[in-house]
């Protein structure tokens, strides 16, 4: 591989305004590749149309994360976000989330995952609201080679260089930009920011370099649909990237 820009976004979750300025944003960039890294849909926001509006895009590749599996899973602990999903997508939706894998080696030196080479739940850089050590990122990666390791899930925008020389990537997330979670620990995620994230990494004759790119957009319609759907913890993070901004 000479060279190639490969445009890396993940965790979407339905958010169709962030993902289409983010479109929009990637094509003034000149990039050869798009990969999605999963969790598109969950949330309380738009799942159908989502889904037909990556459907629609041609030369995509796409990850499912654990989203994915959890709104084809419903069970009594389904969280509110895969119900509304579930209840939303159609057949067609179903039947395309269900091919998508969540792990997937896109060249020789790059590899894409959702959360890790061996789990869409475990957050390759993230340990809740802290960074991931060297070891535990060493550990995660297992006998993982490639040069470069996508990766998405904690909706932390991050890049990492390990002692071996492997370039780690996690975007950021496209649509949902703070959450509050309990697992392993109650904890906080806040991007600080209601901007669409994602990255672009690129060959270079030096080697594999990234960039984290933070993308505008008009939010307030997310926001009221969040609002209409009673979910006042999305509005808050729409509206600031803060949980209590």
């Amino acid at each position: 591989m000479l060279s190639m820009r490969i445009a890396v976004i993940s965790d979407i979750h339905g958010n169709l305004a962030a993902l289409e300025a983010v479109t929009a944003d990637l094509r003034l960039r000149g990039v050869d590749q798009v990969v999605n890294l999963g969790d598109s849909l969950s949330g309380p926001l738009l799942p159908k149309e989502t889904a037909d509006f990556l459907m629609a895009q041609a030369g995509w590749i796409h990850l499912a994360g654990n989203h994915e599996r959890q709104i084809l899973e419903l069970n009594e602990r389904s969280g509110a976000g895969d119900v509304y999903a579930h209840q939303q997508i159609t057949t067609a939706q179903r039947d395309w989330i269900t091919s998508l894998k969540p792990v997937l080696r896109l060249t020789e030196e790059v590899l894409l995952c959702h959360g890790t080479p061996d789990s869409d739940t475990t957050t390759l850089l993230q340990v809740a609201d802290r960074n991931a050590t060297a070891q535990e990122v060493k550990d995660r990666l297992g006998q993982q080679t490639a040069a470069v390791i996508a990766c998405g899930h904690s909706h932390v925008a991050r890049t990492v260089r390990t002692i071996a020389g492997q370039l780690i990537v996690n975007p950021g997330s496209v649509g949902h930009p703070a959450y509050e979670y309990d697992y392993p620990y109650p904890h906080v995620i806040e991007s600080g920011s209601p901007d669409a994230r994602y990255a672009i990494v690129e060959k270079m004759s030096h080697g594999w370099t990234a960039s984290l790119i933070n993308v505008p957009y008009a939010y307030q319609q997310m926001v009221d649909f969040a609002a209409s759907r009673g979910r006042e913890d999305w509005v808050r993070a729409l509206r600031s990237g803060y949980m209590n901004g």
